[in-house]
């Protein structure tokens, strides 16, 4: 069982605690201040302000997810496999070659890892569906941004739909980067949401490379909707 040994931020506490009910059904107050190393104060705490924002029912000793947790609220995720997803975005920025002039990124805690890793670098033209890469990359005066418009889809802070895609049509990508809720030979690249599937396949649809950013947590599962199959 993985316990946390240092003192965790408020935020990092909230994903831990809907990571655990995603994967068990249910928390109980005594087992998750042992495990996040923290009082018990602080996780009823916790799961009080987790109750306000709807995302759980509160039980006599507990909480319960208030709906089915198919996937963390996108400003819970940051904080899983936070390493992993660095090593991943660094090998995965060093992909884009020089030749490389107009690159897609979808939305994604380890798509974002890579905006960063583009970022720093000057002459690429990035195309994005998420709000807060394009904020991050907002910042970056050698990188040329464009933002589609779209429905927000507040889980992912991506925008979707047909405006997106309709977008996403006047551009040629050289590379495009996914995030996804599963990747496996079977079930190819999946997600959460079909609309949200669709405007991925989109930006797939206008690109000349297709780079998938996965953490191991992702390797074999799927999720309920397919964005591509592996092929």
């Amino acid at each position: 069982i993985a316990r946390y040994c240092v003192p965790m931020r408020q935020e990092d506490r909230l994903g831990a605690i809907l990571a655990l009910l995603a994967d068990h059904g249910s928390v109980g107050v005594v087992e998750t201040a042992d495990r996040l190393g923290t009082s018990q104060a602080t996780i009823r705490r916790d799961l009080q302000a987790l109750e306000e924002q709807g995302l759980v029912k509160r039980t006599h000793g507990g909480a319960v997810p208030a709906g089915v947790l198919y996937e963390l609220p996108m400003r819970y995720r940051g904080a899983r496999q936070q390493e992993e997803k660095g090593r991943i975005a660094e090998l995965a920025a060093g992909l884009i070659d020089e030749s490389a002039a107009t690159v897609g990124l979808c939305g994604g805690t380890t798509t974002s890892e890579v905006a960063r890793f583009l970022g720093m670098r000057g002459g690429l033209k990035i195309v994005t569906n998420a709000l807060n890469i394009a904020a991050e990359l907002a910042l970056r005066p050698a990188i040329d941004l464009v933002v589609t418009g779209g429905t927000v889809r507040t889980e992912s802070y991506e925008l979707i739909g047909p405006v997106a895609e309709r977008a996403l049509e006047g551009f040629n990508l050289d590379a495009s980067f996914l995030g996804v809720g599963g990747v496996s030979a079977t079930a190819g690249v999946t997600t959460h949401h079909e609309v949200e599937a669709q405007t991925n396949r989109a930006m797939i649809l206008q690109s000349a490379r297709a780079i998938v950013v996965a953490d191991g947590t992702k390797v074999g599962r799927r999720a309920c909707a397919r964005i591509a199959a592996a092929s």
